[in-house]
């Protein structure tokens, strides 16, 4: 079984359809969702944090969120980081 985790939920994450936590079979799929989820939240969210997917144990995959440097132009105003 492989995990994939978002680290921290910041506001726009817990406004959205995402799941926290997800279980694959195989660990391509595991790959393939943490990567796909890590660029859509950086594509979708209000820019405040970066989204990173990597690998931290074996089966165990983490989106980290960090804050973006320089501020990333703070949050865009649509009630999503409240």
């Amino acid at each position: 079984m492989f995990n994939v985790q978002v680290a921290l939920e910041c506001g726009c994450f817990r406004k959205s359809e995402y799941e926290r936590e997800k279980d694959f079979e195989k660990r391509d799929d595991a790959v393939l969702y943490s990567k796909v989820l890590a660029e859509l939240m950086n594509e979708e969210f209000c820019k405040a944090h970066i989204f990173t997917a990597k690998e931290v144990d074996r089966g165990q995959f983490v989106i980290a969120v960090n804050d973006r440097p320089g501020g990333g132009g703070g949050c865009c105003g649509g009630g999503h980081c409240d």
